[in-house]
């Protein structure tokens, strides 16, 4: 897989408080992956990398509204995420209280976020981009390849990976810039996600690969 920033851009899912700060409602069962694998640290390089040789970045975030209380079944990880309140915001129009709330953007990412370039889409409300126009911001820059990390590794970042495969998309797995949770009964997440992305992707490649490649 070769990348070049006419066609290749950077996607990152979930950027957020709630999975990569130590604050975050979901730091018990993500923080030793996040902490092993040096997630933040990678997330940054790609992001600074990125910015610097023009790739087009993308950010698929995850907010729940007022108005997804209303939902009457969940998976186990949905309801995990309504009890504690995991990317919750007051409304779709309504950002009060959102600066520094776990649906925000992990604070040593928003000058890459913020820069006026990074394109932001539409929230996705389970764990793919079939739920938010990611997909069509993607086509209408003709990027044809994608460079894809952030969190969580075996669900929203495998989510994406699929549904990008199905779109016709060639991917590249970033395997250090992202981190999965751990359930004493469940399961590693991550281990989980890096077995799928050997079966799936195009290329899983470590940060410095990906920074190695980038023209």
């Amino acid at each position: 897989m070769n990348i070049d920033p006419a066609d290749t851009a950077v996607v990152f899912i979930d950027p957020q408080n709630d999975v990569l700060s130590e604050r975050g409602v979901n730091w018990g069962a993500v923080g030793a992956s996040v902490t092993e694998n040096g997630t933040v640290e990678h997330m940054a390089e790609i992001f600074e990398a990125a910015k610097a040789k023009s790739y087009q970045v993308f950010i698929s975030p995850h907010y729940f509204y007022p108005t997804d209380d209303g939902w009457e079944f969940n998976g186990p990880l949905e309801t995990e995420e309504f009890r504690t309140h995991s990317f919750a915001r007051t409304g779709s129009l309504d950002l009060s209280g959102f600066p520094g709330s776990g649906a925000d953007w992990l604070e040593r990412f928003k000058p890459y976020i913020e820069d006026g370039k990074t394109i932001v889409v539409s929230p996705h409300k389970v764990w793919g981009p079939q739920t938010n126009d990611l997909v069509l911001q993607l086509r209408k820059r003709r990027i044809q390849k994608i460079i894809l990390g952030g969190m969580l590794a075996n669900i929203c970042v495998e989510s994406h990976l699929r549904e990008f495969l199905e779109q016709g998309f060639e991917i590249a797995v970033i395997k250090d810039a992202t981190a999965g949770p751990r359930h004493p009964v469940w399961g590693d997440g991550y281990q989980a996600a890096m077995i799928n992305y050997q079966f799936l992707a195009h290329a899983v490649w470590s940060t410095e690969e990906v920074i190695a490649r980038m023209q």
